[in-house]
């Protein structure tokens, strides 16, 4: 086990794992809003906002409860690309779905806003689209806050006693992390008011299709009990359907 790990959890070197998640957390907020005022060209835009605060509100109370609950998890989510067993594959699709997607999302919303591509939906629908994309991303946190194992990348973590989890929303699909993310998606263009938006929508959702078939193969092949875990639990994404 890395020996930092030992000091997070007394407490004593928890400051290093909240600075650099607390770095990260603000460096996206920025970079969030820059590209979506950039690409719009103005600032009176309510949707913009209303994203940034939900993104904060979400981010924040996970990744402050996270780092409280379980500091190891909040270190592997922050070192894991730089661990030898990433799977090859998951280094090409998980920035996919976490950099590219989004980053493409925000510039083709602003654009739209700019140029008026699309008709603008009625705010009261586009009130319920964000509360679609909050539910997704609170799932998504439960999953995180549940499942002491959720790496930001796939990855069998035997140098953390890996093993089967099967609480929370674990005991309705297998992947409940990659539900909420499609969830969210499904809801993003009808919030942006934007058809363009659709594109990186439906692209980050392939690939999270891709990556919940791989990773759930992966875990069949290499983690032990979650054959047995996967025959209690039939479905990966969504009860009924797959």
């Amino acid at each position: 086990m890395n020996e930092h790990l030992k000091d997070d959890v007394s407490g004593k070197e928890i400051s290093p794992v909240l600075w650099k998640a607390g770095i990260r957390l603000l460096l996206m907020v920025v970079v969030m809003l820059s590209i979506l005022f950039l690409a719009a060209g103005r600032f009176d835009w309510w949707e913009a906002w209303a994203y940034a605060a939900m993104t904060m509100v979400i981010l924040i109370s996970s990744r402050l409860t996270l780092i409280l609950k379980n500091p190891e998890l909040a270190l592997e989510r922050v070192e894991a690309a730089s661990q030898e067993n990433v799977k090859t594959w998951d280094k090409i699709l998980m920035p996919v779905t976490a950099i590219i997607g989004p980053v493409l999302s925000w510039i083709i919303a602003g654009l739209d806003l700019r140029f008026g591509w699309s008709p603008d939906l009625p705010d009261s629908i586009q009130i319920i689209a964000l509360g679609v994309i909050f539910l997704g991303s609170g799932i998504g946190s439960w999953a995180m806050l549940v499942n002491r194992f959720f790496s930001s990348h796939v990855r069998i973590q035997t140098d953390r006693g890996h093993t089967v989890i099967s609480e929370g929303p674990y005991r309705l699909v297998r992947h409940p992390g990659y539900a909420s993310n499609i969830l969210a998606w499904i809801a993003a263009p009808i919030f942006f008011s934007s058809y363009w938006v659709i594109i990186p929508a439906i692209l980050v959702i392939v690939i999270s299709i891709i990556r919940t078939a791989w990773e759930d193969q992966t875990l069949q092949d290499e983690l032990p009990g979650y054959i047995e875990y996967a025959g209690r639990v039939k479905y990966r994404l969504f009860p009924g359907i797959w």
